[in-house]
């Protein structure tokens, strides 16, 4: 019998996060997920009259040819990924694996070499479509995120089927706040940072473009960042695990940065001109996500979290920043994870991962979870 949670999810994911009309192109990019969803996605697309197209992906494969891949042969696949998607009109991928991990083996320079090659597919997909992005839950991340498979599998329809709805209220009011606010400062443990995000704008994030969601992003004045900022939620970014950043900025640039892997972070800052400056400021609020499962989809909508990140900036909301690198550093502001504090131009906005503001307190974890 077919999960009757895949039709609800597939609802969610063509309705409420791309809203596809009649006759739209629609790729679906599937990583390692069950046939199953990728067939009741597609019918969910022709349901809403819309065109689907699908294209399988298999992580192993995938590492086989970064293994090998020449300038030469991604010069191709990049034009031909290109043209594909200038002819979508929504995006919408499901990213499974058994091995998060998987491509921790690939040479920096290969990476490199990829992601560089790919980036103008993926900012066309980013700034021309409507997008969704969203992982799909494997015993690998039940591991991660500490539970059973059963147990993790209900964890995850509840977040991802959550009614975004509630969040519009809270998210309207942080967003105006936000675009009129000039000077950001950040305290907590390890932590005093200063910024600004006067003039930038912010986008709100209602899971229209990731499954899981629940945060409103912009990002700071590129060279005003100054201070330190210690993150306590581990990462995994180009198949490697870091835990203890901490990066330390002058004039918006990380001038230090250390780590569990000091090597390999300095590597990832060191692939090009923008990797050293920040590209996205985002404040999380997701009431049911509430612990760190190096899971970037999941982690960075923490309740009570904010994510800091060096590199690639949107084109809304964002500096102008641009690099191959876009990584979504978190930390956690709830006393559980030792507390903090963010103030916008003096004033107390949120403490404790609680916000304090009458207006923001709708994105309360009482408040969006109140029958």
């Amino acid at each position: 019998m077919p999960d009757p949670r895949y039709d609800q999810l597939s609802r969610v994911l063509t309705g409420h996060a791309t809203k596809l009309k009649p006759g739209e192109k629609v790729l679906i990019d599937a990583f390692d997920i069950p046939d199953a969803f990728v067939i009741a996605l597609v019918r969910a697309v022709r349901a809403a009259k819309a065109t689907p197209f699908v294209q399988l992906h298999q992580a192993r494969i995938t590492r086989e040819l970064m293994l090998g891949a020449t300038e030469a042969q991604l010069d191709v696949s990049s034009a031909v990924e290109l043209a594909r998607m200038k002819k979508m009109d929504a995006y919408i991928a499901i990213r499974g694996s058994h091995n998060i991990t998987e491509l921790a083996d690939v040479p920096d320079d290969r990476m490199r070499l990829t992601t560089g090659k790919m980036r103008p597919v993926l900012d066309w997909r980013i700034n021309k479509t409507k997008w969704v992005v969203l992982r799909w839950p494997t015993a690998s991340m039940a591991q991660q995120a500490q539970m059973s498979t059963e147990a993790f599998e209900d964890f995850y329809f509840q977040v991802c089927t959550f009614d975004y709805a509630r969040f519009v209220p809270g998210m309207k009011a942080l967003k105006a706040l936000m675009d009129r606010t000039d000077r950001v400062h950040i305290k907590g443990p390890g932590t005093d940072l200063r910024f600004s995000i006067k003039g930038i704008g912010s986008v709100m994030c209602g899971g229209e473009f990731n499954i899981p969601d629940g945060e409103v992003f912009t990002a700071p004045v590129r060279d005003s960042v100054e201070g330190v900022i210690s993150f306590n939620a581990p990462t995994i970014y180009q198949g490697i695990a870091f835990e203890n950043i901490r990066l330390e900025f002058a004039k918006g640039r990380v001038v230090n940065a250390t780590a569990n892997n000091p090597d390999a972070l300095n590597r990832i800052l060191d692939s090009d001109a923008g990797a050293r400056f920040i590209g996205e400021f985002a404040i999380g609020f997701n009431p049911h996500i509430l612990h760190p499962m190096r899971d970037i989809l999941f982690d960075e909508k923490i309740a009570g979290s904010f994510h800091f990140t060096p590199g690639q900036a949107y084109e809304t909301g964002g500096n102008g920043n641009k690099s191959r690198v876009h990584w979504d550093m978190v930390n956690i502001q709830r006393p559980d994870t030792g507390g903090g504090e963010i103030w916008f131009d003096g004033k107390l906005i949120r403490k404790d991962g609680l916000f304090t503001l009458p207006a923001l307190r709708k994105l309360n974890p009482a408040e969006l979870t109140r029958a």
